[in-house]
């Protein structure tokens, strides 16, 4: 074989798996177009499909609000549900403090070596090699500060409850309409 034969053949070839490509990523988009204007409600990419998955869509409003379940609260806090707001809380900074960008480490001199020229193994044995390396994650930091506000939310609405089961009041209850009261107020004048 002749080395231009091949080269337009691999050129053909890579114009081909191109196009098919191309080709793919068309009709994908021409579906999922159809699928976010309700022509097929059936779709199998919705919009919302990750919220349906995750059980918020249909959730309640602290749940929406959060975008967190509190069963991912908990499991994200290393707590369970009949924890206290201590245990709670004691975990959140655990794992908040961990998470958090370290402190530059602080210059060193290092020690004099009488080995003469310097050698790997001399730059070694400063102090950025006694103190191991930390990573943080802004990402995970911010799970952390949402399990923890979804959990408080939580409490308080039951703190709530429980307060107003006190009182007497239920928390649900409608207020009822106010009964009609016995003086009527005059009609209006009749338009002259």
């Amino acid at each position: 074989m002749s080395s231009p034969r091949v080269i337009i053949q691999i050129a053909i070839l890579g114009a081909q798996i191109f196009g098919k490509a191309l080709a793919a990523g068309a009709k994908q988009a021409v579906q999922m177009t159809i699928c976010v204007i309700g022509i097929y409600p059936d779709a199998k990419h919705r919009p919302g499909m990750a919220e349906e998955a995750a059980g918020v869509r249909n959730a309640d409003a602290i749940t929406q609000t959060h975008k967190m379940t509190l069963d991912e609260a908990h499991l994200i806090l290393n707590a369970k549900k009949g924890d206290s707001l201590t245990t709670v809380l004691k975990n959140y900074e655990n794992l908040f403090k961990i998470n958090s960008p370290s402190e530059a480490p602080k210059p060193s001199t290092p020690a004099p070596s009488n080995a003469g020229p310097s050698t790997a193994s001399s730059r070694r044995t400063g102090a950025a090699a006694t103190a191991p390396m930390r990573f943080h994650s802004h990402y995970i930091q911010s799970k952390v500060v949402r399990a923890r506000e979804r959990i408080e939310a939580e409490m308080k609405i039951q703190q709530e409850a429980e307060d107003a089961q006190r009182s007497g009041i239920t928390p649900d209850a409608e207020v009822p309409p106010a009964a009609p009261s016995e003086s009527k107020a005059p009609p209006p004048p009749p338009p002259s």
